[in-house]
């Protein structure tokens, strides 16, 4: 019975040993990430190998979609809203599928369901956000392996490529960074906003440090925001507190509980019944 008991663990042993073996990815992983202008572009894409074969007009042949990659299909991520080829795509992740219409001209499609496996089971063109429609560049040597990349980069857009065998296209997008410098240069140059103010106030009251300051800013918040939450009252309340304001105090915590009350929030009612009593009100 040990003899059978010592030769499992060992055939065990030797079982989890093996499983543990990694061996290389016909076609490797690869994550391209490019900041174009403000806009973040991430593609994720497995990178099959030419190996011999001829790829286009024959392992994928002309007429039918492919999945512009191998393994799972090729993933591409927007971080603001974009144009691509003239066509507006909001935010977001799309797979990339390809319409090889010919050896001149193919039509990149990014589509808004991304939990393929390949190509989509049942195809809908009503998922499709954009088309680019692409004349394909015969190059005068063999790409071995497939790269997918972002080049041709300005502040406002570059073109997302496709190089494989012998075959080059280019498709262009724009990103809305003058939109995004805009609405900051906007922003600054009018001066902080109402949240600004009150998450300042707020610091400066739970750290300590010129409570002064911190009235005079959560003030200004105040003055800025057409009807305040009570919570946001609760917290100019304690800031007069420490500032020494105690009339001023209860009457900001009064308001705050009755903001309290209204919405049916018993934690704030109980913290300024709490404050209100510690400052002599009640």
């Amino acid at each position: 019975m040990k003899k059978l008991l010592l030769a499992f663990t060992v055939f065990a042993m030797s079982f989890a040993t093996y499983a543990q073996i990694e061996t290389p990815a016909p076609s490797p992983f690869s994550k391209v990430e490019q900041k174009v202008g403000l806009t973040d572009v991430t593609i994720e894409y497995s990178r099959p190998g030419v190996k011999g074969r001829a790829i286009f007009g024959d392992l994928e042949p002309f007429g039918g979609v492919w999945r512009t990659g191998a393994n799972k299909n090729t993933i591409i991520t927007f971080s603001d809203d974009v144009t691509i080829a003239g066509q507006d795509v909001k935010a977001g992740a799309y797979a990339v599928f390809t319409k090889l219409n010919s050896a001149t001209q193919w039509d990149v499609m990014f589509y808004n369901d991304t939990n393929n496996w390949g190509t989509p089971r049942e195809w809908d063109d009503s998922k499709v956000v954009a088309t680019a429609k692409v004349d394909v560049h015969a190059i005068p040597f063999n790409v071995e392996t497939l790269t997918i990349d972002i080049n041709n980069l300005t502040n406002v857009g570059g073109t997302i490529d496709i190089i494989w065998e012998k075959s080059y296209v280019a498709i262009p997008f724009t990103v809305p960074t003058d939109k995004l410098v805009s609405t900051t240069i906007d922003k600054v140059m009018a001066g902080p906003s109402a949240n600004d103010y009150y998450a300042s106030a707020v610091y400066y009251l739970n750290e300590g440090k010129d409570i002064n300051k911190a009235k005079s800013w959560i003030d200004k918040a105040m003055s800025m925001i057409e009807t305040p939450g009570f919570w946001q009252v609760r917290q100019q309340s304690l800031i007069y507190a420490a500032a020494g304001d105690k009339k001023g105090a209860i009457e900001l915590a009064k308001k705050s509980m009755a903001g309290a009350k209204e919405s049916g929030n018993q934690n704030y009612v109980k913290q300024n019944m709490e404050s209100l009593k510690e400052w002599g009100a009640m």
